[in-house]
Order: C-alpha cells, then sequence, then structure tokens
C-alpha cells in the first residue's frame, strides 16, 4: 500500500493540527511490511497545548456542569458515528496492527457498546445520605477529577481507548488521549469523531507520540489530575514513579501471565477450543491470553493431542481475508522477541509440539507472522512459563492433583486473568476463591464483559475498568455536613 499523501494529525482544543515541530512518523504495516500511514508526532510542546486545553474546557467550559443527561447523549452520538464507520475503522485498525478483519470489526462494534454503556451510566452515577453521630444530614458528591491522562496499548487500540475515554467523560472530566506509537490511527479517528458529535472543544483531545516522551510528559504535567495506563508492566513502574513527584493517581492494567486449568472431569468438547483461543486470539497479544495450559496427568497426553490437533488447524493469513484466524505480530522486531522465547524454552528443555515459526506460504513472507506454537515437557519453573511472551506460544504443563495446581497457578508475579475447567462446582468455587487472579473464568475463557469490573492483582496492576466500578477511576467523594443544631 502507498504512503498516505496526507498526515493523519492530533486533535487538540478542538481541531485536527499538526505537531508544533512539525515532526511526523511513516506506519508500517506489519502484515506487508509496507509503508501505510503517516502521523503527526506530539512533543511536549503538543502534550502542554492539549493539557491547557483540557484544562480550559474543564474549569470554563460547559462540559463537567452539562446535565449528566445530555453528556450521556453527546456519547451516544459518539457511539452512533463508531457504529457507521464500524468497516472503514476496522479497516484503520488492520492495516497498523496486523490482526484479523473479523477481530478489529468486532472491537470497533465493542468500542461503541461501551461508549453506549457509560452514556447510560452518567445518570446513574451518584452520592449517599449517611446517618452520622451529629445532629444534622451528611451526604457525598461525586465529582470529576479534571483533566485525565489515557495512555493506550498497541493490541487493541480502540477497544480499551473506549475503556478509559467513555466512562470518564460521562462523570465529566476532560481527557487527553495518548495512543501506541505503532497504532494511533484509530484513536486520531475518535477525536475527529469526538468533534463531529459537538463535543465541546478540549474536552476530548488525541495526542501521538512515543511513550517515553509524549507519555512521560503527560504523566509528568502538573495539570493531570489522573493518569489511567494500559501496557506492559515495567513502563507502568516507570509511570508510578513519575507520577509521585506531583501526587497524580494512577490506574494500571498491566501485563499478565494467565493459567487455563483443566481437569480431568472437564467437557473436552469445549475446553480444547477454548483453551487454543484464549491463547492465540490477536496472534497471543493479550495480557489475559492463557498461555499456561494446566491438564490433570491423567488426560495430557490425550488434552496435548487435542491442543496441538486444533492449533494447527487455525488458519495464519492475509488479514484482510474473512477466515483468517491469525493475523501478524505487530512488528518484526516483536516476532524476533517471541521465537527467541520460543528458542529459550527449548534451551530449557521444552519441546515445540507444533507452530513456533513463520509460514511456509510465500505469499506471507513479507509480514510478521508466525505459526501458534504448543510447548510441551514444561516445567512451571521455566522462563516460558514463568515470562510475559505477549506472542502465540501456549505452554502444556501436567498436574497431579488441585493443591499441586494450585500451587503452579500462584507461582506467578502476575495476577490479571485465569480459567477453570471442571464439571465439579464445589471445586471450581474453591479454586476461584484461592487463585490470586483479578478474573477468574469457570467453564469459560472469556475475561472481559462490558458490564463486570476488569483488572488485576500483584504485577497485573490495580484498579477496575469496565461496569460501574470503573466510574470510581474517575471520580472524587466529596462529604457535605449540614448541622441541625
Amino acid at each position: 500500500m502507498a504512503v498516505t499523501q496526507q498526515a493523519y494529525q492530533l486533535v487538540i482544543d478542538g481541531r485536527q493540527v499538526s505537531s508544533a515541530s512539525g515532526q511526523t512518523a511513516v506506519l508500517t504495516n506489519p502484515a506487508t511490511g509496507e509503508a501505510a500511514a503517516v502521523v503527526s508526532v506530539a512533543g511536549e510542546e503538543d502534550v502542554d497545548r492539549a493539557v491547557h486545553s483540557a484544562r480550559s474546557a474543564f474549569e470554563e467550559g460547559v462540559w463537567p456542569r452539562m446535565p449528566a443527561s445530555e453528556r450521556g447523549r453527546a456519547l451516544m452520538r459518539i457511539a452512533g458515528l463508531l457504529r457507521d464507520r464500524a468497516e472503514s475503522l476496522a479497516r484503520l485498525e488492520v492495516l497498523s496492527s496486523g490482526k484479523p478483519i473479523k477481530d478489529a470489526r468486532a472491537e470497533v462494534l465493542a468500542a461503541a457498546e461501551c461508549f453506549e454503556y457509560y452514556a447510560g451510566a452518567a445518570t446513574k452515577w451518584f452520592g449517599e445520605t449517611i446517618p452520622v453521630t451529629d445532629r444534622g444530614l451528611d451526604f457525598t458528591l461525586r465529582e470529576p477529577i479534571g483533566v485525565v491522562g489515557l495512555i493506550v496499548p498497541w493490541n487493541f487500540p480502540l477497544m480499551i481507548a473506549s475503556w478509559k475515554v467513555a466512562p470518564a467523560l460521562a462523570v465529566g472530566n476532560t481527557a487527553v488521549l495518548k495512543p501506541a506509537s505503532a497504532t494511533p490511527l484509530t484513536a486520531l479517528a475518535l477525536g475527529a469523531i469526538a468533534l463531529e458529535a459537538d463535543l465541546p472543544a478540549g474536552v476530548v483531545n488525541v495526542i501521538a507520540g512515543p511513550g517515553a516522551t509524549a507519555g512521560m510528559a503527560l504523566v509528568r504535567h502538573p495539570h493531570v489530575g489522573k493518569i489511567a495506563f494500559t501496557g506492559e508492566t515495567k513502563t507502568g513502574i516507570e509511570i508510578m514513579k513519575a507520577a509521585a513527584d506531583t501526587m497524580t493517581r494512577v490506574s494500571l492494567e498491566l501485563g499478565g501471565k494467565s493459567p487455563n486449568v483443566i481437569f480431568a472431569d472437564a467437557d473436552l468438547s469445549r475446553a480444547i477450543p477454548a483453551a487454543v483461543s484464549a491463547v492465540f486470539s490477536n496472534a497471543g497479544q493479550d495480557c489475559c491470553a492463557r498461555s499456561r495450559v494446566y491438564i490433570e496427568r491423567s488426560i495430557y497426553d490425550r488434552a496435548v493431542a487435542a491442543l496441538v490437533g486444533e492449533t494447527e488447524r487455525l488458519r495464519t493469513g492475509d488479514p484482510l481475508e474473512e477466515d483468517t484466524q491469525i493475523g501478524s505480530l505487530i512488528s518484526f522486531s516483536h516476532r524476533d522477541r517471541v521465537r527467541g522465547y520460543i528458542q529459550v524454552g527449548i534451551q530449557e528443555g521444552a519441546s515445540v509440539l507444533c507452530g513456533g515459526a513463520p509460514p511456509k506460504d510465500p505469499a506471507l513472507a513479507r509480514g510478521a507472522y508466525l505459526l501458534p506454537a504448543v510447548l510441551g515437557s514444561v516445567q512451571n519453573a521455566m522462563r516460558v512459563v514463568q515470562e510475559e511472551i505477549f506472542g502465540p506460544v501456549a505452554c502444556a504443563i501436567p498436574f497431579s492433583d488441585e493443591a499441586e495446581v494450585l500451587r503452579m497457578v500462584n507461582d506467578s508475579p502476575y495476577g490479571l486473568s485465569a480459567s477453570i475447567w471442571t464439571r465439579d462446582i464445589s471445586r471450581a468455587l474453591r479454586m476461584a476463591q484461592a487463585i490470586k487472579s483479578g478474573v477468574v473464568s469457570i467453564n469459560s475463557n472469556h475475561s472481559v464483559h462490558q458490564e463486570a469490573p476488569f483488572g488485576g492483582v500483584k504485577m497485573s496492576g490495580f484498579g477496575r475498568e469496565l461496569g460501574m466500578h470503573a466510574l470510581e477511576l474517575y471520580t472524587d467523594v466529596k462529604n457535605v455536613f449540614i448541622s441541625g443544631a
């Protein structure tokens, strides 16, 4: 594909603008290796402009003082435009990420659903009255924080942006959104859609630029009241350190190394296809990926054979083709990193049961493709089990009983998602309570539900997105007492 002649611009103060420096970057389509688009690159001056605009919109504008029902209608207008443009937005997502078009469409529609949900939630978030010992009336107010900085990753660019933008706006904040450098196109499109939906200037600003410069300038800005970050754990730690200087609050949804526990009494006709989907969707580039597959020893050989067979049937191919299930990885360098982990696993004694190499199809040779891999002969202490690979690699690990698998599951620095497959409901509940994870699914591989809280523990971060819980991230609680004396 030829490079787009007109650069994708930043969205600042109600206008689409070039960066102050005029700097641009060429995006590469990871599925073809070709130049895909030109994007303005924000620097510190652009971040300051965006924050100043958001601050003016909050302190002097109508948005935080607008009736909640009116803000809800504005979010519904955004949702409608997302639905109207689902196909073009999905193709933008494919262009920069290499994910299959069917997945990209589903993510755009999920983003629309998110805005619809918080459009309705805007009028349903309120304080409480509290009986206190003193004579009088005590009540709380839920107030917006102010300017919020929203930093989103490259694996689900538009969908995760919606998880942050929609609840932040619903309760009256103004926002500066910073997408990942590799996948800024749909976030910039979302900024333009917000303008088209008649949101006041400065309510939504979108700046594209490197995390080390634009991202950290946003984190350190003294007029940003809250940072919501989704990304890898090391960056999250750096953000916490930087935010401490200005006492900026943070919420972090970070890495994961999620377990999938399959007991001998599980329905393998459901558990195996779900296990494959749970780790290989989005080419394994998912912090919820159930890449640690624990299988009870009595069914291990049979289950692993089925797991390998199901994996080998996945179709890796051109992401714009409707029957493609596995697209490219985000970049060639990331593919090299994933392949390096497979080699580490082999050196540690693991065996590659399938996949782990680029496809032989010459039509895919220019892209960052990698066939999904299943590793056997794996021990729980191996690096491939303990470290987040963030690629299409599953580790099949046998266990003897509930106590042993629970020890192995919790022997991880991460705690984001987990699945348990069993027909024994008592065991399922015991395991769900004992596993150290923010999300646990029983006989399911689904981690995310728009209506329910999502987030992690341990090195997977803190704070809960989605559902009504997300609104807690973007509001302050003020207590008011009126004396009756």
